[in-house]
């Protein structure tokens, strides 16, 4: 993608929207459970929140089980805690050593929600895209133009520079969703 001097700041926060949108894909479980899943769980311990992989390994045993082993045997009770308060719908099973998760079989209507999810996610990041294109079309074009620094004909260039440039990163943003709606919807 060829991208104008101008608009630097603008692709890179782009790129950034579709990391960010994977991070969140990973998150999301199709076939095989990832320790991605946990994520987003945080852990009261030690005074504070903390992310789940400051204070534990997390570790796959097979398609649909993990294992997690505090580092710190006492804060065994926080991490089941806030795996129980997560939205990941699986209640843990321990041994006091260490926790497992065995997730079920997705159900048809489970895969559904899930790839509903994702079109969420999606569409936030096609909103947080577009507002990108806002804050660069008024930083990068309608400003340099009322303080006469670019021509009527090099503000419409720009305009146009910049809707190609945000069409080109919805559609990524499209591309991502469909393999991993493939990937979540198919048995």
């Amino acid at each position: 993608m060829n991208i104008p001097p101008y608009f630097q700041k603008f692709a890179q926060d782009c790129q950034k929207i579709l990391e960010d949108l994977k991070q969140q894909f990973f998150t999301i479980r199709a076939s095989r459970v990832t320790s991605a899943i946990l994520d987003r769980v945080r852990v009261s311990a030690y005074g504070s929140e903390v992310p789940l992989i400051q204070v534990a390994s997390v570790s796959a045993l097979d398609a649909r089980t993990l294992e997690i082993r505090p580092w710190d045997p006492q804060v065994i009770g926080e991490i089941e805690k806030a795996i129980q308060k997560s939205d990941i719908g699986v209640t843990p099973s321990g041994d006091g050593v260490a926790l497992r998760l065995a997730f079920p079989s997705l159900s048809e209507e489970r895969r559904k929600e899930y790839a509903r999810i994702a079109r969420k996610y999606s569409e936030d990041s096609r909103v947080r895209i577009r507002n990108e294109r806002r804050a660069a079309h008024e930083n990068e074009v309608n400003k340099l133009f009322k303080d006469k620094k670019i021509t009527e004909d090099e503000k419409s260039r720009r305009q146009r520079e910049i809707d190609d440039l945000t069409a080109k990163f919805s559609a990524q943003v499209d591309v991502i969703l469909a393999a991993k709606e493939k990937e979540i919807l198919e048995v």
